[in-house]
């Protein structure tokens, strides 16, 4: 099966809907607010409502999968920012992003990889992102959340290389999906100008990393940027 976190935001749901398009696996989308209308599901995608930042959340949202015959696909997409420079920003901000982004990523894979083990396969891939790599006024703990995930990622391969479980990062740089198209014109363009290849990414690039990813069993604890040379 294929898990798939933040659905009701651009990527998750793009994500979504590509797999639903051509994949005969159970896809599963984990949501926690109101869930958006999908576009071409057809009915295969089955959603859990689930606030993956509360223990009790996660145990029982994994315990609603089944009886653990499929093989576990997870993709993190789940997560959120804030927008303060670090002398302003109050601390509970900055929890509230630690928590949805960090804390999620933990708990998640925490409860999946018993069954993961078991089966002596599974594929974790987390969304994380260029802001760390360059650094971003005003994103300290988005970006203190998403290289947190570097470490989290190398330690769970670490642990868990011999069971045949692969885990991953995907480094986003800005795409042409999501939060972006609230941006205004002025800063968009700022945004463009920044990047070497001078153009917002599309989202298929995403989904075509995550395939390649999934179709690797020797792809483990690497970090893909897809940021059109932003570093």
């Amino acid at each position: 099966m294929i898990i798939i976190t933040g659905v009701t935001g651009g990527i998750g749901r793009f994500i979504e809907e590509q797999f639903a398009g051509i994949s005969t696996e159970p896809i599963i989308g984990i949501y926690h607010n109101s869930l958006p209308p999908m576009s071409n599901d057809s009915g295969k995608i089955t959603y859990i409502k689930a606030d993956l930042t509360i223990e009790a959340d996660v145990i029982n949202m994994v315990g609603s999968l089944g009886s653990g015959k499929d093989k576990i696909k997870l993709i993190h997409c789940a997560g959120i920012t804030t927008n303060a420079m670090l002398h302003k920003m109050d601390f509970s901000d900055w929890q509230k992003v630690i928590s949805a982004n960090l804390d999620s990523s933990f708990l998640i894979t925490k409860y999946l990889l018993p069954t993961m083990r078991e089966q002596c396969f599974g594929k974790i891939i987390f969304i994380s992102s260029v802001v760390p790599q360059i650094g971003v006024v005003g994103t300290s703990s988005y970006a203190a959340s998403k290289a947190g995930l570097w470490g989290l990622m190398k330690t769970i391969v670490k642990e868990n290389a011999t069971k045949n479980i692969t885990c991953n990062t995907l480094n986003l740089g800005y795409f042409n999906i999501g939060m972006i198209k609230d941006v205004p014109e002025q800063i968009l363009n700022q945004i463009i100008e920044i990047v070497p290849s001078k153009k917002l990414g599309n989202p298929m690039d995403i989904f075509n990393a995550i395939q390649f990813i999934f179709s690797s069993d020797y792809l483990t604890g690497s970090s893909l940027n897809i940021n059109g040379g932003l570093y």
